[in-house]
This record gives C-alpha cells, structure tokens and sequence, in this order.
C-alpha cells in the first residue's frame, strides 16, 4: 500500500513543519477548531466519524476512528498506508485537521474519504488561510498554505461535488489568545479555513410502471394497452 506522498519537502523536513502546531501559536487554532469539529458532529448522520489529524491536535470525543500522522501513514485506530482498511460509506463524517499542510499531496487520501463517507454524510477539512496576517508565525516552517479554490479543485477531481463547499474562516488574526470562527467579510483574515461539504445521495432509478390487469372474461387478466385491440378483434 502506498505511503503518502509530498510535493515538495523530503519527510524529516515535513514532520518538522507539522511541529508548528504543538507550538503556542499553533495550539491557539487548534482549540478553535476543536469547538467546530463539534459543531459538524453534531449535524452529521447517527455514523461513527472518522479523524484524521496531527500529534498536537486532540480528536473530537465520541464514536469514531482516530487517525494521526506518521512518518509513513497513520498511526492510531490502526497503523496503516493508503488505501485506508476502512469499510466504504461506513462513517457519517470525516475530519481532516491539517494533514496537508506540510505539503503532502491531497488527492490519494482525499479520495479515500469519498470512497468511505456514506452518501448525506459531511466532510470537514481545516487548512492554513495562506491570506490571514497570522502567516507571519508560521513563516519558514515549511508549511505550505493554499487557497480555497485549490482545495474546491482537489475535491473535485478526489470525486466530490465541489460546487457546494461552504467556508469558514477559524482562529485568531494575529493576537494567538484571541480566536474565534466565522463568515462574514473580517473573518477572511483569520489564521484558518474549514471547507465543508455534504456528500450527495445519487437518485435511485425509479421502479419501471407496473401494468394494470383486468379480467378478461374466459380468457383471463390481459394488460390495459391491450384492451382497444381486444374490443376490436370481438366486433369483428
């Protein structure tokens, strides 16, 4: 099974960065995000979750599979590579609390989330606002920030219906004690972005018309279509 892959930093450098947020400044997004991992949780169908996450970050409490990252894979529930021993559509939500952000390529693991979250269920990815002043604090870590129209666009070649995401903009702006979450035109400076989305149910093929018997005498049930051909055929 395959590890996951980075773009761009060996591994030692990208493990690195992911200490960021065991540090004061990255602790200070963290608990923000934690308060809206709860808030999904809440929303999402009666599923277990699924967590994928980081050393410094705390999963949501609950029923559900923790995930964290290893050099190599995932460390946690199980120890394992991609593609993830999880049942497909079995979870009713699943976290992605900044496993990306040192680089890693997304698509592999992105595609395992849609493969593994139920049809109506939510997916909830936190990322680095690479616009918010708080880059500052991060600035040659090696984490790499990128913006919502590259993950609109990761999601939807990893098998999502990108065009519904919604935003929210997580953290402090540049003060680490003061944080909060939110949508409205401020909120886009702050250090974090959460896309969520809802995976969509695909219509089921609706039963073919069944045909309507009636009793034809002697002859038994015949189909209504075929009703005027049989008047017919007993005129002449």
């Amino acid at each position: 099974m395959p590890a996951l892959s980075h773009g761009r930093q060996p591994e030692t450098d990208s493990a690195s960065a992911l200490h960021w947020f065991g540090e004061v400044a990255g602790q200070g997004l963290l608990e923000v995000e934690a308060a809206a991992m709860s808030r999904v949780l809440a929303a999402s169908p009666a599923l277990p979750w699924a967590w994928f996450g980081l050393p410094a970050a705390s999963p949501p409490r609950g029923r559900g599979v923790v995930l964290r990252r290893s050099r190599l894979g995932f460390d946690g529930a199980v120890r394992c590579r991609l593609p993830l021993p999880l049942a497909s559509e079995a979870f009713g939500a699943v976290l992605l609390q900044h496993v990306f952000d040192d680089g890693v390529d997304p698509r592999p693991l992105l595609s395992e989330c849609a493969r593994i979250l139920a049809p109506g269920g939510r997916l909830w990815l936190a990322t680095l606002n690479p616009w918010s002043p708080y880059r500052l604090r991060w600035a040659r870590s090696g984490l790499a920030a990128r913006d919502a129209g590259h993950w609109q666009a990761m999601l939807r070649v990893s098998g999502f219906a990108a065009d519904s995401v919604s935003l929210q903009w997580l953290g402090p702006r540049w003060r680490v004690a003061h944080g909060d979450a939110g949508v409205a035109a401020a909120d886009v400076f702050r250090a974090g972005v959460a896309l969520s989305l809802t995976k969509r149910v695909h219509a089921a093929i609706p039963p073919a018309r069944l045909q309507v018997l009636r009793w034809q005498g002697s002859g038994g049930l015949i189909p209504r279509a075929q009703r005027g051909s049989t008047r017919g055929a007993q005129r002449r």
